[in-house]
């Protein structure tokens, strides 16, 4: 499968005591850096044929596949995590810090000091409902491939020496094939079931723009390799394009403020994409805007940086 780019939830420039520069630069080349690399991984084992391959390229192969989902995964939810007063705990939260950790204070205390743990190594700390107990829990991620953040398993394999070696000795082989004998393939179906049910993370939605389409930045990539005719709109704002060094390759910059002075240029029989920054207000304004006129108009998802973090192309600020 192909894994797309997840747009900022957060709005950089709102953050208190984080620069915009530090969110650019981590969701960039860390989280899209980490995209890239999965999606290219996946398409290397995709290609491999199993049976041609020695066991510990798989093996080597999945544990990088494992890390780097698991990588793009808690990025994902850093990102989202930021953006409110940290100070300020909704009363339903804090009933459920409460229920599981004794009270908000002793989880904050708790969180802290495992953070510092990792002050002098890496890793991740994580707050995670379990649905199974309906309650939370949090734990260090030493590594990405510690965990799946938000999985919900449905079937499992015990590969450790103490599930089968009293029995099979070192006759792994064996014990995976009795293994795949005795698969209750209606309980699967059961607990996938109740897997689907499950809502996935809620996604940024902006009300205020819900009339005017979006347009993911892996489509818009699709549209221009197949030669599509399409308009795009770098609608970045004047003050912020002024200290910008790239763009978008198949783009030309257009001040926002001004859009009277050069929709004439633009053809009502193409349709156009335009993008800001990071793909809220001003992009889904000017899109909104070229729409009313008549053109058919979609804002870009993520924006310049979303298309950054995909390895778009890019070309020196013109």
């Amino acid at each position: 499968m192909t894994y797309c780019i997840t747009p900022l939830y957060c709005r950089p420039w709102t953050l208190n005591g984080i620069s915009p520069r530090l969110i650019e630069s981590h969701y960039e080349n860390h989280y899209g850096g980490a995209i890239r690399r999965l999606n290219a991984l996946t398409a290397e084992i995709d290609a491999l044929d199993p049976s041609a391959v020695s066991p510990s390229v798989i093996q080597r192969l999945k544990r990088d596949e494992l890390s780097l989902l698991n990588s793009t995964l808690l990025h994902e939810l850093y990102f989202a995590s930021l953006g409110g007063d940290g100070r300020s705990v909704p009363a339903p939260v804090a009933d459920a810090l409460e229920r599981s950790f004794g009270s908000v204070a002793r989880w904050r205390a708790e969180f802290t000091a495992m953070a510092q743990a990792l002050s002098s190594e890496s890793g991740w700390v994580v707050l995670s409902h379990l649905p199974r107990d309906g309650g939370l829990t949090h734990h260090i991620a030493r590594d990405s491939t510690e965990s799946v953040a938000g999985a919900i398993p449905i079937l499992a394999l015990d590969m450790y020496e103490h599930a089968y070696q009293l029995e099979f000795g070192a006759n792994a082989d064996a014990y995976i094939a009795a293994f795949m004998r005795n698969i209750d393939w209606p309980a699967v179906q059961a607990r996938l079931q109740d897997a689907m049910n499950v809502p996935p993370p809620r996604r940024l939605e902006q009300k205020e723009f819900a009339d005017v389409p979006a347009l993911a930045p892996e489509e818009l990539r699709e549209l221009l390799d197949s030669g599509s005719p399409v308009q795009v709109i770098d609608a970045r704002p004047r003050h912020y394009a002024t200290r910008a060094s790239d763009m978008m390759r198949a783009a030309v910059w257009r001040d926002p403020e001004r859009v009277e002075e050069w929709i004439g240029e633009l053809s009502k029989d193409t349709p156009v994409v335009v993008f800001c920054v990071y793909g809220f207000h001003i992009g889904c304004q000017t899109a909104a805007t070229l729409r009313k006129a008549g053109f058919d108009a979609r804002y870009l998802s993520g924006g310049h940086y979303a298309w950054k973090a995909i390895g778009g192309p890019t070309k020196l600020f013109e």
